[in-house]
């Protein structure tokens, strides 16, 4: 990134050792004397590397090696597009000398653009040239000006995107405009500035920020990348936020040569969730389902002719898509806007007038059963064509159309889901409290549907609490949260009871192999909590109220499982007597521990005089 300006009436007349500096960075430009460098770009999902940055060094014995010293004299000297320009040819030509075959960001500020090096080297015989196809290529827009037109801006970018480029906007919250930029530009990719990632595991406020962002790029089809990862638990929940890509020195510094795979290690940072943990994974319930979203709009035919179409629209103002169904089966959609600016171009009516509307209609279309839970849809809708958020989604019953739901509905629906959850939701964690956690037994108990409890609870946490101070125990709870987390899939669900006590109600088969792996992941990491010294010892000690030297065990996790068949319980108060009961006989045992209630449940027998 550039440097900025430093006074508001712009840099300072260029000096002697300035011009000297630019004449040296004249002939760098010249001789082709920049030094490439490449930091990964990771997918968080799969851990597999998605791309990777450009970065550009200087000759390293020249005062000019730091890119910082690099921009800010091409700046002062009037030499940013020039510069900028011999980056890219430099990063390009490296890069293709890889072989790797990823995608490939480059930096470039929004003054350079539309400048003729640019033009001239993303010509496609020059990319060819180079062995480049346009859609290996990622154009970031640097936003290092305080000033710039916007529109000159946004048709540069099209122009590039409609040759195949992909565009970045870089360093989101850092700039003097960003989120004017954002919706100005549209990008396909947006990076989050590290201010907001350094230190987000233990700031509430960066957490809601990024939380806010996912949303707003969820609906606008933007993928996220989270720069400036360092830490772990930082990563932990960048992951939890679904947050789609992530780099930064977890993953790999620059280097002048792109490594193929993620370093080493790497894999063992990446866990597979199913999304973040405060958000709508965790509502789950049955009753919120796509049905709540139906609109009953009436279907054409596909062979119905366009000036029917077009008078359907007319006659129906708040109309925003037209389902075009074959038989019961939906084959197509018509959207409002995109209908209308055909038939406004010249001659459309004339040609498309009398022809079936299945010659216009939008044949990727998402078909979902009305049961589909709003959870699950919300899934699709992000992980599919953004178009389905404006034009809507065709709900079916039994195979057949049923209605319509619109992405402006489904917002309305997940958000006051989240907003009931969020009211109950534990503050430390984000997890969901007692409120939700009880709703969840009852419902699968009003279900019938079998699920196992499992009761966890951290063993010898408050003298660690008391002599380690409480922000390392917070951060122990919500390290340990996270683990649950990690274990459970969609149809889990994880509550976090109060102080250093969690359940989770697991529905899959292999909920006890759940189990052993949690508490195998809990001792494999649970080392960062203590000191070398205290490792080795198996503890630590303290001084008791009579100032006696007292020995405190590791910090360890039980887990007292209870299986729950159809009708063996009556209420959540019933499952919870029996949980606690499994807890206490864990924490009988040394060590992190599992114990299973294995006493076979019948259902109760009704009450004598009634049927």
């Amino acid at each position: 990134m550039l440097p900025r300006p430093s006074g508001p009436e712009g840099p300072p007349p260029p000096d002697r050792e300035v011009y000297g500096l630019g004449e040296e960075l004249r002939a760098i430009i010249a001789g082709d004397r920049l030094k490439p460098h490449y930091q990964p770009i990771l997918d968080l999902r799969t851990g597999k590397i998605h791309g990777f940055e450009g970065l550009i060094r200087g000759p390293s014995d020249s005062l000019l090696h730091s890119p910082l010293n690099l921009f800010k004299v091409a700046l002062l000297t009037g030499q940013v597009v020039d510069l900028e320009a011999a980056c890219c040819r430099s990063l390009l030509r490296g890069f293709q000398a890889s072989g790797l075959p990823q995608r490939l960001f480059l930096n470039i500020s929004p003054g350079s653009l539309s400048e003729a090096p640019f033009l001239d080297l993303f010509q496609l015989d020059r990319l060819r040239e180079l062995g480049f196809c346009p859609d290996r290529i990622v154009i970031e827009i640097t936003e290092n000006q305080p000033t710039y037109d916007f529109g000159e801006l946004v048709r540069a970018a099209n122009l590039f995107r409609g040759l195949g480029f992909a565009i970045a906007m870089d360093d989101l919250g850092e700039g003097f405009s960003s989120l004017r930029l954002w919706s100005e530009l549209r990008p396909e990719y947006v990076k989050i500035d590290k201010h907001f990632i350094h230190g987000v595991s233990q700031d509430p406020v960066k957490l809601q920020f990024l939380r806010s962002l996912r949303d707003i790029a969820a609906t606008t089809g933007a993928r996220v990348v989270a720069e400036g990862i360092e830490l772990e638990a930082d990563l932990a929940v960048v992951q939890d936020l679904g947050l789609d890509l992530g780099q930064g020195y977890l993953f790999g510094r620059p280097a002048p040569t792109p490594h193929p795979g993620p370093p080493p290690g790497i894999p063992g940072f990446l866990r597979q969730t199913p999304s973040e943990a405060t958000g709508s994974a965790w509502i789950q319930d049955s009753r919120a389902t796509a049905a709540r979203l139906l609109m009953d709009i009436p279907p054409l035919p596909p062979e119905t002719p366009n000036w029917k179409v077009e008078q359907r629209f007319a006659q129906d103002r708040e109309l925003q898509s037209i389902p075009v169904v074959r038989q019961g089966l939906p084959v197509g959609l018509i959207n409002r806007h995109v209908f209308v600016d055909l038939m406004a171009k010249p001659f459309s009516r004339e040609v498309y007038g009398k022809r079936p509307c299945a010659v216009l209609m939008d044949q990727t279309i998402l078909v979902v059963d009305h049961h589909t839970s709003l959870h699950e849809l919300s899934k699709l809708i992000v992980e599919s064509d953004p178009r389905h958020i404006l034009h809507g989604f065709i709900l079916t019953r039994d195979g057949e159309y049923a209605g319509m739901g619109s992405g402006h509905d489904l917002m309305r629906e997940i958000t006051q889901m989240q907003i009931h959850a969020a009211r109950y939701a534990n503050p430390l964690t984000g997890l969901p409290g007692n409120v939700p956690i009880n709703e969840r037994l009852d419902e699968l108990i009003r279900q019938e549907q079998p699920f196992v409890v499992c009761y966890c609870d951290l063993d010898h946490f408050k003298p660690y609490n008391d002599v380690h101070g409480y922000g390392r125990g917070d951060e122990v709870i919500q390290w340990t949260g996270r683990l649950l987390g990690a274990v459970c899939d969609d149809q889990d669900f994880v509550g976090h009871i109060g102080g250093d006590d969690f359940l989770m109600i697991l529905r899959c088969p292999d909920w006890e192999q759940r189990c052993q792996d949690l508490l195998a992941r809990f001792e494999a990491g649970k080392g960062r909590f203590f000191s070398p010294e205290e490792l080795a010892l198996g503890g630590y000690q303290s001084e008791d109220r009579k100032r006696r030297l007292v020995h405190h065990p590791l910090v360890g996790l039980s887990i007292g499982a209870v299986q729950a068949p159809p009708g063996a319980f009556l209420s959540h108060h019933e499952i919870a007597a029996a949980a606690a009961t499994a807890k206490k006989e864990a924490k009988r045992q040394e060590g992190s521990s599992l114990f299973v209630e294995r006493r076979s449940r019948t259902a109760p027998a009704p009450a004598e005089g009634h049927s």
